[in-house]
């Protein structure tokens, strides 16, 4: 028996890494005593990462397909399922690792039950908490309300009120369910080839749902198989609080909606849902904008109750005239003022996390001296008071950082005004394991006192460990534990603060649901400095910039243009912001880092896009352009 697994990666390396060593680490003797051959399919779609040459390096017996843009989750998959010959198919996600006994017994129970299409397992996530989306059911127009509304965490056991996620049903009892997750779907080849593939009409998520129901209405039963487990370190390939998630979910939800309501008495309930799911990501939407706006109205309001009530003492102190200055400066210059106090810090990194009070103290006394510049430039007549615009400046930057203090105090993620002192580390594992988890935590700073190493005994002496040591971080050695036993170990160890990971057999790097630790990230910062907040900023105001300089600009250069058609296009599309004049992996552009010099080779390009990356600085697109006029 063959078992083609297809795996669709997205910028993923480590997890990919992972993912990988724990398949080929499988065991393949089947109860029948037969063996089981693996088929590996990793389809990357478009990853910057450089997974694609981690794969070729460390795993040179898996088939490997490479995208030259992200085609998304369900027709990557079929491009591998149309390749993979096994009498079995697995979709796995790369965020997720295998127990070494998972593919087997999975293969066994399958060959056991002629009538099982499709069959999943029991997922946890990286801390060993039970993922509930390990089972679903159907998503009716009635499921579907219960999940939207929020009513199913109030009844999770409900055979009715639960019945998206299946709640009556135990988690640990092997049961037929309606829907599988695409993150573990194994699948009989016979079965591929009487459905089909993925539908396509999903770019990201919803085609599990549309394709575990496809299977059951050709007659094919799904199983929910909690007799072994894997890791899934959810969400890891996408950003879920991004509006790109939100409009991607929701709309996959809306297709499946569309495709499977239908008919006169549906059609209620088919608008009832599309409402609530519009409804959904609106507030989704809302609630990441106002997430970004709330500092910057805090900032805002304070600093415009400061420079209202400095107006009022001055106009009564200096004028003996409360009313002495007009309206129109209380609502259009103040304002005006503040923002562009708050604009120059925004773009001096004032904004950024972690918060560096330092930016905002630059960006600030920056957009004093511009007002300062253009107040002096400004009619007797349209001057109001030169010491008002300094002292609410002055107040507007003790209101910005009082704010930061606050949220520093309230230990607001990306607001701590003071490193925070790691907590302790501890390895558990064999002596060797241990010590190149001290030494790989060691290069990155942590005090060798703080790593504490201690061989796998009696769970209950972890938790005294933890407790007593106050560790924050536990790190199991792969090598030394399978990974059954660490999950169970998770699963005991129910310590609150504390942070799970597994450092593999192989490889420096240490890995868990909230981050991946390498020697790479002390160097972080040179060698991807493009990626940074403020060098996307800086890039973005560039293009901005360039393109109004441009568009202005273009009733002359148009004629000195090879393609005068592409130079307007060009300019507008990076206005807004489609394109960068300059791109790199990643990103598109009307021009690349090679572009500096005339007719690089392959590898020179290569270098100088690495080159760019590191090395970011507007002064480089700037030379770029003035270098390739001619052909905008």
């Amino acid at each position: 028996m063959t078992l083609s697994i297809v795996i669709v990666n997205y910028n993923v390396k480590y997890f990919l890494r992972q993912c990988l060593a724990s398949v080929y680490g499988s065991e393949r003797a089947l109860s029948d005593g037969s063996r089981m051959e693996l088929d590996v399919w990793v389809v990357d779609n478009d990853s910057v990462d450089g997974s694609v040459a981690m794969m070729r390096k460390d795993f040179p017996e898996a088939h490997v397909v490479e995208n030259h843009e992200n085609v998304g989750f369900a027709r990557a998959n079929n491009q591998a399922l149309r390749c993979a010959e096994g009498s079995l198919l697995l979709l796995l996600n790369p965020d997720t690792v295998v127990e070494r006994d998972t593919l087997a017994r999975c293969a066994d129970f399958m060959r056991e039950h002629e009538d099982c299409g499709g069959l999943t397992v029991k997922m946890v996530d990286g801390d060993g908490n039970y993922l509930k989306e390990s089972k679903r059911g159907f998503p009716t127009a009635e499921a579907s309300f219960y999940k939207i509304s929020g009513l199913i965490r109030l009844f999770p056991h409900s055979r009715r009120v639960a019945a998206y996620y299946m709640g009556h049903l135990p988690e640990d009892e092997t049961n037929e369910i309606e829907i599988m997750p695409g993150a573990f779907l194994m699948l009989r080849k016979e079965v591929y080839d009487q459905i089909g593939g993925l539908d396509e009409s999903y770019f990201m998520y919803g085609e599990d749902i549309d394709y575990s129901w496809r299977i059951r209405l050709a007659g094919w039963k799904n199983y929910y198989f909690p007799q072994t487990h894997i890791i899934h370190y959810k969400g890891e390939s996408t950003k879920k609080g991004s509006m790109n998630y939100v409009y991607t979910f929701y709309n996959a939800m809306s297709i499946f909606v569309r495709r499977y309501y239908s008919g006169g008495n549906a059609r209620l309930f088919n608008a009832l849902l599309h409402m609530a799911i519009w409804l959904r990501a609106a507030l989704a939407w809302g609630e990441r904008i106002a997430g970004r706006l709330a500092v910057p109205l805090a900032d805002f309001a304070v600093a415009f109750g400061g420079f209202v009530a400095l107006k009022h003492l001055w106009a009564s102190q200096w004028a003996n005239n409360i009313d002495y200055y007009p309206p129109e400066y209380t609502w259009l210059v103040i304002p005006a003022y503040i923002l562009v106090l708050m604009a120059s810090s925004w773009v001096a990194g004032g904004y950024d996390k972690p918060v560096r009070p330092w930016k905002i103290v630059r960006g600030m006394g920056v957009g004093l001296l511009l007002l300062l510049s253009f107040y002096s430039l400004l009619d007797e007549g349209q001057r109001y008071s030169r010491m008002l615009l300094v002292a609410g400046s002055v107040w507007t930057l003790a209101g910005t950082l009082i704010i930061r203090v606050f949220l520093s105090v309230l230990h607001i993620k990306g607001y701590a005004l003071r490193a925070r002192r790691r907590g302790r580390v501890l390895a558990v594992g064999g002596a060797l394991e241990t010590a190149r988890v001290r030494t790989l935590y060691s290069t990155l700073g942590i005090a060798p006192e703080n790593i504490i190493e201690e061989p796998l005994r009696d769970p209950r002496h972890l938790e005294d460990i933890i407790r007593i040591e106050k560790v924050e971080e536990v790190v199991f050695c792969g090598a030394d534990i399978e990974l059954k036993n660490i999950i169970g170990l998770m699963a005991t160890l129910k310590t609150t603060g504390v942070e799970y990971k597994i450092a593999p057999a192989d490889g420096d790097y240490v890995i868990g649901s909230n981050s991946i630790l390498t020697r790479e990230n002390l160097f972080v910062d040179d060698l991807d400095t493009v990626s940074t907040d403020s060098s996307r900023r800086k890039k973005r105001l560039f293009d901005i910039a360039a393109s109004l300089l441009l568009v202005a600009a273009s009733p002359v250069l148009v004629w000195f243009q090879q393609g005068k058609r592409t130079f307007m296009v060009h300019s507008l599309k990076v206005l807004g912001g489609r394109l960068s004049w300059v791109g790199y992996k990643g990103k598109k552009g009307v021009f690349m880092p090679w572009d500096i010099v005339a007719d690089a080779a392959p590898d020179l390009q290569e270098r100088l896009t690495l080159r760019y990356m590191k090395n970011y600085k507007t002064s480089t697109d700037a030379t770029i352009l003035m270098r390739n006029w001619r052909r905008l």
